[in-house]
């Protein structure tokens, strides 16, 4: 039974009030609570149960009311308030009620709401994992990775303190960018050394952490070589002060050089030989730039002179084996030499170029002719007459085919042929031949050579065959009583098929300028046994062209139409309606050929991208292995073939690249 123990019995709003429910339904005490604080309240017909709620003394009805919604809570339920009516819902569905929505501002305590949490500094995926053990089962905690956001739907009191942790962690977490000048060491030289000592020294802490979107917690030390500094943007003060320290260790002078003026720079991406010559060259260039420009001043010019070496060598040397350049010179030009260094020995860009024939031929051939073949007279007469027609189209005339073909010296044409023969003193004799003949020939030929090579660099492919061309010969006979004979053949190989050969030049606007050779040739069919030699059919493109990284452009190409038609006949004769095709003979032909070549050039800059095209043909050429499996077989018990391992696995195959000198 509930009962509620009121001042004089009547209840007043704003009057404390004692409470005193024992074992109620919970329905009925939410019909008292609204009574009491004029609040609309609805209960959902889910929401069973009695509850017990009691006060030693008087409270307020707002007190009295959140006692009410503590005790739903422990309970299982919980109460949203949707445009000014509390609802009673059962937990789990109270964060798919429309409840209030907020970025900021308090929230009553035991009311499911949803809160609006924007991060300004640090990365809202990374406090998921924080944050989720501290939200209840039945609500939610989701990321907006759009404005970096979280959106928490929980109780009042929870969202206060999930608030609190929030803006506890949600502050910078990196220093500013500090410039760091060096006085004696060089910033290049200096900056990876640093790195690793600081790596080595917090664990690994410049590596980001797992599940970390960005680097901002990343210790970062770039050098800067032109000014010869370094950029220092550290995690936290601490770790600021702790890479200012070791840089300031580590700018020292030189006590004494072991090896005097003589430094040893190792080169990652340019030629050590070929760099040595630029630079000797430059060296000698600014030689003559001083005695040009302080003719009057003998002893600078020769001090100047004397500090810089010959074209030939001497300052500057390089070593082949190890890619590195040597270099005798006071610390000052070293310095200045070093610089250049830096910024020529630079990650060179490359160039992947795919190029595309197309061809497509059609041929097309008809044949049409009749040949007969007569005798005038008769026995007995001295002089006996022939009288038909004998017509060379269609490769065989009669008068061949009816005298060779018993021994096998002539063939019928290819396609329909019909014959008449009569028998002459037991022996055929063909006297009619009619033949007919029409031809299609398409063929579709598509090759895609591609390469990839550095800027600047020609590069080559070859796909096809060597072919032996004869071209001398001679021949000794001797006497004839001893016939001696002494050949002498002289033979050239020449490669044909397919071949690239292409050299690229990056500019800065992203155009590539392109040095190209193509070309496609083949031996002729018809020549591999004739006595005049082989005959190849060739088409070559060379030509300099400029396109935008990635653009596809048409070098060159071949569109032939081609007509030709051959009638032979018999005049008078052969111009007879209907009849007069007994006495001709007429071939036709058509041949078009369509040949384009393609190029598209992508400027890869970086390993990311190389290694993306790389794994994108390697996929292909596994794809199509695994496609050409032979059909299983038990008799022939060999039922697979080679294929390339997953990539994955190729990548564990891998050796592990040496560290950097």
């Amino acid at each position: 039974m509930a009962q509620t123990t009121l001042p004089d019995g009547v209840p007043k709003a704003g009057e404390p009030v004692t409470l005193n429910f024992n074992n109620a339904e919970i329905e009925a005490v939410a019909r008292t609570m609204a009574t009491l604080t004029g609040r609309n309240v609805v209960v959902d017909p889910r929401v069973k149960g009695t509850i017990t709620l009691t006060t030693e003394r008087p409270v307020s009805a707002a007190v009295a009311y959140n006692q009410f919604l503590a005790m739903l809570r422990l309970q299982g339920y919980t109460v949203v308030d949707t445009a000014g009516l509390d609802k009673i819902v059962p937990e789990a569905d109270a964060k798919l009620q429309s409840g209030a929505v907020q970025a900021t501002g308090v929230v009553a305590g035991n009311q499911i709401a949803t809160q609006i949490f924007k991060l300004h500094f640090e990365n809202a995926n990374n406090l998921l994992p924080i944050l989720r053990p501290l939200i209840s089962p039945n609500n939610t905690i989701n990321v907006n990775p759009g404005n970096n956001a979280l959106v928490i739907t929980d109780y009042g009191d929870n969202l206060r303190r999930i608030a609190q942790i929030i803006a506890a962690m949600d502050v910078p977490n990196s220093t500013d960018v500090e410039v760091i000048v060096l006085k004696h060491a060089i910033a290049v030289d200096l900056a990876p050394l640093v790195l690793r000592l600081l790596d080595a020294s917090s664990g690994g802490f410049a590596v980001p952490n797992a599940g970390q979107a960005d680097g901002s917690s990343k210790t970062t030390l770039v050098a800067e070589p032109r000014s010869n500094t370094l950029l220092l943007r550290a995690a936290n003060p601490a770790r600021l002060a702790q890479a200012r320290a070791l840089i300031h260790k580590l700018d020292q002078p030189e006590v004494q050089n072991p090896n005097g003026n003589i430094y040893v720079v190792y080169l990652k991406n340019a030629d050590a030989t070929k760099l040595a010559a630029t630079l000797r060259a430059a060296l000698s260039g600014e030689v003559r730039n001083a005695t040009t420009a302080n003719p009057a001043n003998p002893g600078a010019v020769a001090a100047a002179a004397s500090q810089q070496a010959p074209t030939t060598g001497g300052q500057i040397q390089a070593d082949p084996s190890t890619n590195s350049l040597i270099i005798s010179a006071p610390e000052p030009q070293y310095r200045q030499l070093r610089a250049v260094i830096d910024k020529l020995d630079a990650r060179r860009a490359q160039v992947y170029v795919e190029s595309l024939i197309a061809e497509v031929n059609a041929d097309k051939a008809a044949e049409f002719g009749i040949q007969w073949q007569g005798v005038l007279g008769q026995n007995g007469d001295s002089n006996i007459g022939m009288l038909g027609t004998n017509f060379s189209i269609g490769g065989t005339n009669i008068i061949n085919l009816a005298t060779k073909a018993a021994t096998a010296g002539a063939l019928p044409s290819t396609g329909g042929n019909f014959a008449v023969a009569n028998q002459t003193n037991g022996v055929y004799v063909l006297g009619f031949l009619a033949h007919y003949l029409q031809s299609n020939g398409d063929g579709n030929i598509l090759s895609t050579p591609n390469l990839l090579t550095l800027d600047n660099e020609e590069a080559k492919i070859v796909i096809g065959q060597n072919v032996p061309f004869v071209t001398g010969q001679y021949t000794n006979t001797g006497a004839a009583t001893t016939n001696t004979v002494n050949p002498f053949q002289t033979i050239e190989r020449k490669d044909v098929g397919l071949t690239l050969r292409v050299k690229p030049q990056i500019s800065e606007n992203g155009s590539v300028k392109l040095t190209i050779f193509q070309e496609v040739s083949s031996v002729q069919a018809s020549s591999v046994n004739s006595a005049s030699g082989l005959i190849t059919n060739k088409r070559s493109i060379e030509s300099n062209v400029l396109v935008q990284d990635g653009a596809i452009i048409v070098l060159g190409g071949l569109l032939s139409d081609e007509y030709s038609g051959n009638q032979e006949k018999v005049p008078g004769l052969a111009d007879m309606p209907f009849l007069g095709h007994l006495f001709k003979a007429e071939t036709r032909s058509r041949k078009k050929t369509n040949l384009m070549v393609f190029l598209r050039p992508v400027v890869v800059r970086d390993t990311a991208a190389t290694l993306a095209y790389s794994n994108d043909r390697y996929e292909m050429m596994r794809s199509s292995q695994l496609q050409a499996q032979p059909a299983a077989s038990v008799t022939v018990p060999i039922n697979e073939n080679a294929v390339l391992p997953a990539l994955a696995i190729a990548r564990e195959l891998k050796t592990t690249p040496p560290v950097n000198k």
